[in-house]
């Protein structure tokens, strides 16, 4: 035998194309080829492989001309995920696998000089990609340390092996009896959240009430929210202490997650089920918060998908990244082009932003006296644009307290009670429309957001007096939904309503 064909898969974003690795043998000149629009991580594979079947003991054929070919062609190829698949070509193409059984399974890792399996990026995608195909499926057989997230998916096969000759010898053809290592067999999801994460408590935040029911409402709903305030006012410490108030996520939910996370190797097991946050520095660029690169990777607005991403120090960032957020705000993906390949990521987050209302911090603090002049205020709150301050549905003020004020408050409300309020609330919404008030559209806005005379009357003479657009009109009514929803109303009233109008105030945004 001189042609073998492994199985394998490649990334491209979230998706996780087929690849089939051809290995063929020829007589001639020694030589390595590897063809296929293979990267320089791939083209590396050649000494990884020889080095590995060597120290493991396996024949490497010196004197014969090896051609690997990564088909499709047009498809680029990166990372040390093909090692595995290519060894095992050249083993199968010299006669010692039994290639009815090695064309059972779809291969991936990387290997080191001895060997040994090391774990890959995008096992998750993978799994998720071999679940949906419309052909049988085959079985996943992955390095160890990748097997267990990949057995999340159910409904498919995966097995976990520690070292290229484990695999070999399972696979021979005069042992065809001999099992595949370490099988995970099919199996559901887990149940509920894994190990919960130390989250801090509301309870440690004294004073601002407004903010807290701020963070309470946009909780409920899924919207955005924007803290000003000056220093150490609690903006970064209520930000922190959001996630806790969310329910888990659903397992669909969990499984998208996790599947970005995967393709970036940030998944980890014990956080299954939990949402993500997502702190990233004010310098960041804006690559690096909405994806890109060569190959294309997510940037931290999806690996936040189904969590928070908190941006502190808001003005601080630079104006192209922040720019670059409007439109996943509002269609919760991001698509990456680039001249040869798109990248198609998910990025349903939920901005939680926190800033200073000026350059010294202390426009409007009781405490201190500010010292910046009114142009210097206007230049620092112009660096967020009108249409991204538009996108931000509560803008509230988290003003400065007086120190025996603060030696005074009480503890705050535990983040537990305020949890189960905003899980009913949800919950109310999901049976009701079956999505977040901050997704509401079209026709699901004019029949869930349906208001009676005297509100929708109160709600034009506002919109007419401050000038908004037609978005920040019906964030407004979203807002209301959610409020009416944590009071347990069937329908919003205009209360609901003056409430949500005081939230889109604190900067003007049109």
């Amino acid at each position: 035998m001189t042609l073998a064909v492994v199985h394998s898969r490649a990334l491209d974003g979230l998706a996780a194309p087929e690849v089939t690795v051809e290995v063929h043998l020829a007589n001639g000149l020694p030589a390595f080829t590897l063809v296929g629009l293979a990267d320089t991580e791939v083209k590396e594979a050649r000494e990884r492989v020889r080095a590995a079947l060597q120290n493991s003991g396996l024949a490497f054929p010196h004197n014969k001309r090896i051609t690997v070919n990564l088909a499709p062609a047009d498809l680029p190829k990166e990372s040390g995920r093909f090692d595995l698949p290519i060894a095992l070509g050249i083993v199968a193409a010299q006669g010692g696998l039994d290639l009815q059984r090695l064309a059972r399974f779809e291969f991936a890792g990387e290997l080191s000089l001895a060997g040994d399996l090391r774990p890959v990026r995008g096992a998750l995608a993978m799994a998720l990609a071999l679940q949906t195909q419309a052909t049988p499926a085959r079985a996943l057989v992955l390095p160890a340390a990748n097997a267990e997230e990949a057995a999340l998916v159910a409904g498919i096969e995966v097995h976990g092996a520690r070292h290229l000759l484990e695999l070999v010898q399972a696979l021979r053809p005069d042992d065809p009896d001999n099992p595949m290592p370490r099988e995970l067999l099919p199996r559901a999801l887990p149940p509920g959240p894994g190990v919960p994460s130390a989250q801090p408590d509301l309870r440690d935040v004294k004073g601002q009430a407004g903010a807290k029911r701020a963070l309470e409402i946009a909780a409920i709903g899924g919207h955005s929210l924007l803290m000003i305030g000056p220093p150490g006012t609690g903006k970064s410490m209520l930000a922190q202490r959001f996630a806790g108030l969310l329910p888990p996520l659903t397992p669909q939910e969990a499984l998208e997650s996790a599947a970005v996370l995967s393709v970036s190797g940030g998944f980890r097991a014990e956080h299954w089920q939990q949402r993500a946050m997502r702190s990233p520095h004010h310098g960041a660029s804006a690559v690096a918060l909405v994806g890109g690169g060569s190959p294309p990777r997510p940037g931290e607005i999806s690996l936040a998908h189904h969590g928070v991403l908190f941006l502190d120090e808001l003005p601080e960032f630079p104006r192209a990244a922040l720019e670059a957020l409007r439109e996943p705000m509002e269609t919760g993906r991001i698509t990456i082009s680039r001249a040869a390949r798109q990248a198609d990521f998910p990025a349903r987050f939920q901005l939680i932003a926190a800033m200073n209302p000026c350059p010294c911090g202390h426009l409007g603090n009781p405490q201190r006296a500010c010292r910046c002049s009114p142009d210097l205020v206007l230049r620092y709150q112009a660096r967020i644009s009108g249409p991204l301050l538009d996108r931000i549905d509560l803008q509230v003020e988290v003003p400065a307290l007086p120190a025996d004020a603060l030696a005074a408050a009480p503890d705050g409300e535990p983040s537990a009670p305020i949890a189960q309020r905003v899980a009913a609330a949800q919950q109310r919404a999901l049976a009701r429309q079956g999505c977040r008030n901050a997704q509401l559209n079209g026709d699901a806005l004019d029949m869930h957001c349906a208001l009676d005379p005297a509100g929708a009357a109160f709600l034009r003479s506002v919109s007419t007096r401050l000038g908004w657009s037609a978005r920040g009109f019906h964030r407004v009514l979203r807002m209301a939904r959610s409020i009416a929803d944590l009071a347990g109303r069937p329908a919003i009233e205009t209360a609901d309503l003056a409430e949500a109008v005081q939230y889109r105030r604190a900067l003007s945004s049109g």
